[in-house]
């Protein structure tokens, strides 16, 4: 019953061939805790989750964990926690854990890795093992300072412009003899400047560049079937 209205646009098989991939996503926020929701939905069954903050209230405003009642607790539980209640047969690890270069082998096994964290130097660890495993992985770029939505979409890294992060990632991936290739959501639009270090964000950006990161991976297995 659950799954019978995505049947009705998807045959069995090719669904089945969805639902059984294995899938990580690295921070489970306002871009990540979007792309979560829209994998479980879809009845994917086997998720692994990395994250290693708490909720916080300035999340409120755009993280679809986060309410005003797990305030303080950690992503990876709630996150866990509304993952199961959504569809109960899922097999959802989760980790509250800092990615770095020390535990960077968490990454192999999976057929698909979703990038979702802030870190600079995480991404670009995250970037190296995947293109040295040739594992599936998708990266989102900024969505802080922005506002409309519909200049999100996804591209790969030399294709962006305009984005102060892209710009960092792409010349990190060039000096460490990466390919700038790889599969990245990104947003066209400036960023607002603000005199602020933390960027500014909202419910509208970030959840929808988890979504279009979701996407990507659904209608590329569904590619690769037909």
């Amino acid at each position: 019953m659950q799954f019978d209205r995505l049947k009705m646009i998807i045959d069995d098989n090719k669904l089945s061939e969805i639902q059984n991939k294995n899938m990580l996503i690295i921070g489970i926020g306002g871009v990540g805790g979007s792309s979560l929701e829209s994998l479980v939905r879809f009845g994917i069954k086997n998720i692994t989750i990395i994250d290693n903050d708490i909720v916080d209230e300035t999340n409120l405003n755009r993280q679809i964990i986060s309410l005003h009642s797990n305030i303080g607790e950690k992503k990876v539980d709630v996150a866990k926690l509304r993952a199961l209640d959504i569809y109960p047969e899922i097999n959802i690890k989760a980790f509250d854990l800092f990615l770095d270069k020390s535990n960077i082998d968490m990454l192999k096994d999976f057929d698909y890795i979703i990038d979702a964290c802030d870190t600079v130097t995480t991404k670009l660890e995250i970037i190296k093992y995947c293109q040295n495993n040739n594992i599936n992985l998708i990266t989102c770029l900024g969505t802080g300072n922005r506002f409309d939505p519909t200049k999100l979409e996804i591209t790969t890294l030399n294709k962006t412009h305009s984005d102060p992060l892209a710009k960092v990632l792409r010349k990190l991936v060039k000096d460490n003899n990466l390919s700038d290739k790889l599969n990245v959501v990104w947003s066209s639009e400036l960023p607002i400047k603000t005199k602020e270090r933390t960027p500014g964000s909202n419910s509208l950006v970030p959840n929808v560049a988890g979504i279009y990161l979701a996407s990507y991976i659904i209608n590329d297995i569904l590619n690769k079937i037909e």
